[in-house]
C-alpha cells in the first residue's frame, strides 16, 4: 500500500513506487521525501513499515553495472567498510525494473554532509584514512571477488589549448545567438572570455605526456562531501558507489581534496588539504611526484573542461549551474598558486 505523494521532477515516481513497494517488500510507504542534493540522480527517503530507506532512480550508470557495483557494496560491508548493503527484491535482485526505469534500495544511513571547513583538522585527517581504506579494500583480492586485478587505466588525453579555445567559442556563440539570454548567459559569456586568457597564458604548462604516475587500481570516483556521512564528529557512511573504476590513485587523492576542500568556496583550504593528505599517505605510501603529477592533470582538466556548460546549453539540464561560477573563481585562484598547492599535496603535518 502507498499513501504518500514524493512530489519532485520525476513525474513518475508516486505511480513506480507502487510497484517497488511489492518488489521490496516494504509494506506500507508512510512517508515519502525528495533529495534534492543528488547531481545526476533522482534520490528518495522512504520511511515504511519495514524501516527507512534509500532509494534511488539509477541514471548515470547502465544497469549492468550498477547491478555489479551493487554487489561490489556488500563485499565492502562484510569487511566493516562504512556502506549500506543493497537490499534485494523478492527475486533476489538488487535493481528493481519499473518501465525500463532502474531503481536500488538500501536501509537509511542516519547522518549528515559536512562541507570543505566545517570540518576539523582531525577529521580531515580522517577522510584521508577513510579513502586509503577504500582504495585498499577495493584493489584487495580477498575481500573484492567481483573485481578483477587492477591493470594500468587507458591513457588519459590531454586536451590541447587549441581545442579548449574552440569550445569556448562555441559556447560564446551559443549565448550570442539566444534571443532573451539570462544572467547566467551574461556571467558565462565573461567567465569564458577569461578562461581564453588563462588558456593563452598557461597552455604551455598542460601535462606534456598521457601516462600519469604512481599507483593505479579501483577507486570509488566520488568521494565528496555529498557523499559522506557524518555522525557524532565520526564518519557513518560513503554513498554513491555508481563510478567504481580503474583509475590513478592520485587522481581521486587530488580530486577528493579540490572537491572537500575548495571548488564551491572559491579557494582550497591548504591546511586541511595537507591533514587530509597525511591521512591517506598513513594507508597508501603514494609517492610525492605521483601526487604532484595527479594535481597538475587535474589542474589542467579543469583548465580544458566545461561541463558544467554542456549539460546546461547541450542538455538543457541546469541543476549544475550553480557549480560552474564557483569552479571559475576557483580556477583563476587555484592558476594563481599552483606552487602553493603542490606544496600542500607534499606536504606532512
Amino acid at each position: 500500500m502507498y499513501n504518500a505523494s514524493c512530489g519532485s521532477r520525476y513525474s513518475e515516481i508516486d505511480e513506480d513506487l507502487v510497484v517497488l513497494g511489492e518488489s521490496f517488500r516494504l509494506g506500507e510507504i508512510q512517508a515519502c521525501r525528495f533529495l534534492p542534493n543528488g547531481l545526476m540522480n533522482g534520490n528518495w527517503r522512504l520511511d515504511t513499515a519495514k524501516g527507512a530507506f534509500a532509494l534511488k532512480r539509477i541514471m548515470d550508470v547502465p544497469l549492468p553495472l550498477a547491478r555489479r557495483n551493487l554487489a561490489v557494496l556488500s563485499e565492502l560491508a562484510d569487511v566493516g567498510v562504512p556502506v549500506g548493503r543493497p537490499m534485494a527484491t523478492f527475486s533476489g535482485q538488487t535493481v528493481a525494473e519499473v518501465a525500463g526505469r532502474g531503481y536500488c534500495l538500501i536501509p537509511w544511513l542516519e547522518g549528515g554532509h559536512q562541507s570543505g571547513t566545517e570540518l576539523t583538522l582531525d577529521q580531515a585527517g580522517d577522510l584521508g584514512v577513510l579513502l586509503g581504506q577504500i582504495h585498499r579494500s577495493l584493489n584487495d583480492e580477498r575481500i573484492t571477488t567481483l573485481l578483477p586485478p587492477g591493470a594500468a587505466p587507458a591513457s588519459a588525453p590531454v586536451t590541447i589549448p587549441a581545442v579548449a579555445h574552440s569550445e569556448a567559442d562555441r559556447f560564446l556563440a551559443l549565448i550570442a545567438a539566444l534571443e532573451s539570454p539570462t544572467a547566467f548567459d551574461a556571467a558565462a559569456a565573461e567567465a569564458l572570455i577569461e578562461r581564453k586568457v588563462l588558456l593563452d597564458k598557461f597552455g604551455s604548462d598542460r601535462p606534456s605526456t598521457e601516462v600519469a604516475l604512481g599507483p593505479v587500481g579501483w577507486t570509488h570516483g566520488d568521494v565528496q562531501h555529498r557523499n559522506v556521512l557524518w555522525r557524532d564528529g565520526k564518519i557513518a557512511g560513503v554513498i554513491d558507489w555508481d563510478r567504481i573504476r580503474v583509475r590513478p590513485f592520485g587522481e581521486e587523492v587530488a580530486r577528493t581534496a579540490t572537491v572537500q576542500f575548495g571548488g564551491e568556496d572559491g579557494f582550497l583550504d591548504l591546511e586541511r588539504t595537507v591533514a587530509f593528505v597525511a591521512g591517506y599517505r598513513s594507508v597508501v605510501p603514494i609517492p610525492v611526484p605521483a601526487l604532484a603529477d595527479a594535481v597538475e592533470r587535474l589542474w589542467w582538466k579543469r583548465m580544458s573542461d566545461y561541463w558544467q556548460l554542456v549539460f546546461h546549453y547541450d542538455r538543457g539540464d541546469h541543476s549544475c549551474d550553480h557549480l560552474f561560477l564557483p569552479a571559475e573563481r576557483f580556477l583563476a585562484w587555484w592558476t594563481e598558486r599552483r606552487e602553493v598547492v603542490q606544496e600542500a599535496f607534499a606536504a606532512m603535518p
